[in-house]
């Protein structure tokens, strides 16, 4: 029998469209892959799975350099990384929108619309909302070697004084709208600055170097230290009477408004960065590094003076102290409450 009528002849005209239309496909395949993986980029956009993760305002990582009162029991916190924070009487944190990122190292309230904040880089903030809204401030002087504001403080009719490094020592007198240099650049850092009543302005800075003026920083007079360590702290309960702190445990009184210093012995070596007096305890405080505090009170013997450490797992340095009726706020590496017994950190929220 023949079968060769049942055997399937291909056409090979057939065959070698079909190979050409392969080849095709695989030559195209990858050029196909790239264009659908452009496409998925531009035009599909991936829903979240679940909600998005909101950092707490106070982060660990925070490190908090000034603090100030604000309204209704409220406070205002300056932070790294150009945080500024509001803590409410109930003590939870918000952060508030800022114009930068920039580290700022302190806060000062005017009143309850108007506070101001300083930082690296000559960096100055203002709010005229209670600290809802902030802005930054142009055209602050600056110096060519190096920009870095350490303090401010605020008084009266909206004056503020800022000081920093290169001898910045900076007046505002419109809340800090704008600002004008009282002395020429020179090398010291000046760290804390004090604004008393009648035009009275007191400067301590590196080097134990101490500044007063009388007519609201036209002219100065450098007093003489007894000390040649850097003064970090400055605060005055009146127009005469005051303290100065500083490294190594350094304290120092003074009795005529800044004129003339006296060194006080105290039971304690770790620096001290800041001082405040509260007049609901009668009492001045300071603190500094490894969780160290250092308080004094009046006596028949005159100041009596007494330290300690905030506990023993708080051995943190703290750069800023505010008094709030018979406690502090302390600010530093952490954030929190003392109340003269216990040490109360505040929560990330």
């Amino acid at each position: 029998m023949n079968k060769s009528s049942s055997l399937r002849v291909e056409n090979p005209a057939r065959t070698g469209a079909a190979a050409r239309l392969a080849n095709l496909v695989v030559s195209a395949l990858p050029w196909m892959i790239i264009a659908g993986l452009l496409y998925a980029g531009l035009f599909i956009k991936p829903k979240a799975v679940g909600g998005s993760v909101t950092p707490p305002a106070l982060e660990r990582r925070d490190r908090v350099y000034g603090i100030a009162h604000a309204a209704d029991g409220a406070l205002l916190a300056a932070a790294s990384n150009g945080k500024i924070l509001a803590i409410g009487a109930d003590r939870k944190v918000a952060r508030a929108a800022t114009p930068g990122s920039l580290s700022l190292q302190d806060i000062a309230a005017f009143d309850g619309a108007h506070a101001v904040a300083v930082g690296n880089d000559n960096v100055i903030l203002v709010t005229e909302d209670g600290g809802k809204h902030w802005r930054q401030v142009d055209n602050v002087p600056r110096s060519q070697v190096a920009n870095k504001l350490n303090r401010v403080r605020a008084g009266a009719n909206g004056v503020a004084v800022a000081v920093g490094e290169m001898g910045a020592l900076l007046r505002s007198q419109d809340y800090g709208k704008t600002w004008q240099r009282l002395r020429e650049e020179e090398d010291v850092a000046w760290n804390d600055v004090a604004i008393l009543d009648g035009g009275v302005l007191v400067v301590v800075g590196e080097f134990g170097k101490i500044l007063r003026s009388s007519d609201g920083g036209k002219s100065w007079e450098k007093e003489q230290p007894p000390v040649q360590s850097s003064l970090m702290g400055l605060a005055f309960r009146d127009t005469a009477n005051g303290v100065a702190v500083g490294l190594e445990g350094v304290v120092l009184t003074t009795g005529d408004g800044g004129r003339s210093w006296t060194s006080v012995k105290v039971p304690a070596h770790e620096h001290l960065l800041d001082v405040a007096w509260n007049a609901d305890r009668n009492e001045w405080f300071a603190t500094g590094a490894m969780g160290r505090w250092v308080s004094g009170t009046s006596g028949a013997d005159g100041l009596q003076w007494k330290a300690g450490v905030l506990g023993e797992h708080a051995l943190s340095w703290h750069t800023r102290v505010l008094a709030a009726g018979r406690g502090y706020w302390l600010a530093g590496a952490d954030l929190g409450s003392w109340d003269g017994r216990q040490w109360t950190p505040l929560a990330s929220n």
